[in-house]
C-alpha cells in the first residue's frame, strides 16, 4: 500500500448541494428553506429542546434519578451468611430475626458466595442455580 493509492471507498462520500442555481434543481431561491421564519435565515437556530418560550420538556419533569423503588424491600444473602445462621430450616422470617436483611425486606435471593458446610432447609426465597447446586451437594433442601 502506497500513500498516493488511498480513496475513500465507492459511495461513502456523497457530493454537497449545490444551492442557490436556479429552479431547475428544487434548490433555487430559497434553497430548500423555505420562505422566511428563523430557520430561513442566516445563523437562524435555537438551542436543543428549545419550546418556543415554553418551559421545556427536560425541565417541565421532576428530578427523581433513576434508582429502583422496588430494590429498598429486595435483598440479597449469601451461603457464608446462611452459613453462620444457627437455624436448620431458613425462610424470610429467619432471615428478618437474625438481623441478616432489613426488617421492611419483602423478597430475597441466595447468591453463590462464600462456602456452606451444613445441610440447610431453603424455604420460599428465590435461589440462583449455583446456590441450589452447594446447598444439595451438602445435604440440604430447596424448597419453592
Amino acid at each position: 500500500m502506497f500513500l498516493n493509492t488511498i480513496q475513500a471507498s465507492e459511495g461513502s462520500r456523497k457530493k454537497a448541494k449545490r444551492v442557490g442555481r436556479g429552479i431547475g434543481c428544487t434548490l433555487g431561491k430559497t434553497c430548500g428553506r423555505g420562505h422566511k421564519g428563523q430557520k430561513a435565515r442566516a445563523g437562524g437556530f435555537h438551542k436543543v429542546g428549545f419550546e418556543g418560550g415554553q418551559m421545556p420538556l427536560q425541565r417541565r419533569l421532576p428530578k427523581i434519578g433513576f434508582k429502583s423503588r422496588k430494590s429498598m424491600y429486595s435483598a440479597e444473602v449469601r451461603l457464608s451468611e446462611l452459613n453462620s445462621l444457627s437455624v436448620d430450616v431458613i425462610d424470610l422470617k429467619a432471615l428478618i430475626e437474625h438481623n441478616v436483611v432489613p426488617a421492611f425486606t419483602k423478597t430475597v435471593k441466595v447468591i453463590k458466595s462464600g462456602e456452606l458446610n451444613k445441610a440447610i432447609t431453603v424455604k420460599g426465597i428465590k435461589v440462583t442455580g449455583g446456590a441450589k447446586q452447594s446447598i444439595e451437594s451438602v445435604g440440604g433442601k430447596v424448597e419453592v
